[in-house]
């Protein structure tokens, strides 16, 4: 997304990366293949009866390579690589009773003080995976950032999310004027796509979402993937989802290291179909003199977690994105209007694959409260496209079943 020249509010663009493994990883492919006795556990956070709470750290990370375009035959190596792997995708989720709060934690983000006598760059958090010593150490540093005790860790590779999108029939995505092209001969890349809409394979769809050009920068394609994560969760619920769960399974020791336990996930498995999604990104603020950033905890409180939902406010303006490809929207805009909303306007986009969301930027209360009606995944982000005083609300095609109670509003009489 173009920080100065933001694309009108259709939400281009979708990219997982391997932030996927928040829903498959951490929920069901932890759960299902765990309890088949695959891998470590951590302790469980569950009470009998009752659904559990627990938090898990998310994170994805590259393939190694050894020789130019030549990935290392032992991907979990840490000599004698032509790079070293950074977890750019760092996500902390918050499972409470039905409800998964979701923090992206920017690759840029101070771990602690800045030390201005020590590496910048070690100083990262997407440098802790590898110049830490694993996962363990990439958890200590969220820790820290955070402040939030974490249960258990999830850690995926690209090409385990290539094998993933290809088995939920790949991504819809938009890309965003004027088109993207990268290319990366060492790491043998060569990505070329015109600005419109695409539907892109595994192997296409992972450099998609992996690219920063086009977005503006980091905070961009954090946005892009919290939208994109919920386009993927929701594949998992229809018959092609559940198809294809051989291929999730599969990724305990072929692209996923975790520690989740099985009992947890277990515990989890009964309130899966109710879970609501909630997304923030971390609040920082820039330390001068670098690129890295320090967390804003004043700010942080007011954005993610259980974000008291506020009565509607008449004067808040929402702008409804219908791309649902059933003109939806006028029959929204009546119920909201109903509801006591006197600022709502519709803007038509294509029909567009991206799942039905409520996204603001700082009016997070107020997004709460449209996304407890509606029923949505609520977003919150630094490079939504709405200033403050608004929220949007984007119709995507699976708004004909999630809102079906939509169309028997009507059309309104002349």
């Amino acid at each position: 997304m173009n920080v100065t020249n933001p694309p009108p509010p259709r939400i281009a663009g979708l990219r997982a990366l391997q932030a996927f493994g928040l829903s498959l990883s951490a929920l069901s492919l932890g759960g299902f293949a765990l309890l088949s006795g695959a891998g470590p556990t951590a302790a469980a956070a569950t009470v009998p009866g009752q659904a559990p709470s627990f938090t898990v750290l998310i994170a994805g990370r590259d393939i190694v390579y050894c020789y130019y375009q030549q990935p290392c035959k032992n991907q979990d190596q840490r000599t004698g690589l032509a790079q070293p792997p950074n977890t750019d995708t760092v996500m902390l989720v918050k499972i409470q009773g039905t409800t998964a709060h979701v923090l992206n934690i920017p690759r840029d983000t101070n771990v602690g003080p800045f030390d201005r006598y020590r590496s910048v760059a070690l100083q990262k958090i997407n440098s802790q995976y590898f110049s830490g010593g694993g996962p363990q150490s990439l958890v200590k540093a969220a820790e820290t950032i955070t402040g939030e005790h974490i249960d258990s860790y999830v850690v995926v590779r690209t090409d385990y999310v290539e094998r993933v999108i290809d088995a939920l029939g790949g991504l819809d995505v938009t890309v965003p004027e004027p088109g993207i092209e990268w290319v990366d001969n060492a790491a043998g890349v060569n990505l070329k796509l015109a600005p419109g809409a695409h539907h892109l394979e595994g192997k296409e769809g992972v450099l998609f979402l992996r690219v920063r050009k086009g977005f503006g920068d980091d905070y961009g394609r954090i946005d892009h993937q919290k939208q994109a994560l919920t386009q993927l969760a929701g594949k998992l619920r229809t018959p092609q989802g559940l198809a294809a769960l051989p291929t999730i399974l599969g990724g305990i020791g072929n692209g996923v290291e975790t520690d989740v336990n099985p009992a947890t996930i277990a515990a989890l498995r009964p309130y899966l179909g109710q879970l609501k999604l909630s997304f923030a990104t971390l609040p920082t603020d820039p330390i001068p003199g670098t690129f890295n950033l320090a967390v804003n905890r004043e700010r942080l409180a007011q954005v993610w977690g259980d974000v008291p939902a506020t009565p509607p406010n008449p004067e808040l303006k929402i702008t409804v994105v219908d791309a649902s490809g059933e003109n939806l929207g006028p029959a929204l805009t009546r119920a909201l209007t109903a509801l006591g909303y006197r600022n709502v306007q519709v803007t038509p986009a294509p029909r567009s694959g991206e799942a039905s969301q409520v996204f603001t930027q700082q009016d997070v209360s107020d997004a709460a409260q449209l996304a407890d009606t509606l029923n949505l995944p609520r977003l919150q982000g630094e490079r939504f496209p709405v200033s403050a005083g608004e929220v949007g609300i984007l119709l995507g095609a699976d708004a004909a079943d999630s809102l079906a109670a939509l169309k028997g509003l009507g059309t309104p009489a002349p």
